[in-house]
């Protein structure tokens, strides 16, 4: 059964009004954001704590902000419906690889390696193989970043059918008597 935009857009409001109604999950899938987005943000060097609290943002690392910040919000919200899948699963098989479609692509992606204290712990610990992931994360990393969002766009998607394909009710439809 093939479904249009605006069912696939109706089917995954409707599992966020499902998940999201209750307070924990929305309070997880901020905290999760928040971490992520503080995460991406020291890795891509554009927010520091010492000697205080800065935020700077040159222009050419915008396009890798933005989609860094999409994708932190993405991870929270798809972490937030995988704990209410499993919560309120009765029954229902949850693989450990859908828990984890983009969430570890993003994380991987989302760091420059080359530009951050990462880069020389890749160099140090694995040699030569370390520039070559170092140097491939530098390259393509607003590519992976993509891919990444794709990737959890579709766990979402995915976690959104399962959330709302769960609830169909199976009814007996009764014979009315002839006379």
């Amino acid at each position: 059964m093939s479904r249009t935009v605006p069912d696939i857009l109706a089917l995954m409001i409707t599992s966020s009004k499902l998940v999201f109604s209750r307070w924990p999950y929305l309070v997880l899938a901020g905290a999760v954001t928040a971490i992520f987005w503080i995460i991406f943000n020291l890795f891509d060097q554009l927010l520091f704590f010492s000697p205080v609290v800065t935020f700077y943002l040159p222009d050419d690392a915008i396009g890798g902000f933005i989609l860094s910040s999409i994708t932190a919000s993405l991870i929270g919200i798809v972490i937030s419906m995988n704990l209410y899948v499993i919560r309120h699963s009765n029954g229902m098989k949850t693989g450990l690889l859908s828990l984890f479609s983009g969430s570890s692509l993003s994380v991987l992606s989302s760091t420059c390696a080359s530009c951050s204290s990462l880069g020389f712990l890749l160099i140090s610990t694995f040699g030569g193989l370390g520039v070559t992931a170092s140097t491939f994360l530098t390259n393509y990393q607003l590519p992976l970043r993509a891919i990444s969002l794709v990737l959890l766009i579709w766990a979402f998607y995915s976690l959104s059918k399962k959330l709302t394909g769960s609830c169909v009710l199976s009814h007996k439809v009764a014979k009315i008597p002839d006379g």
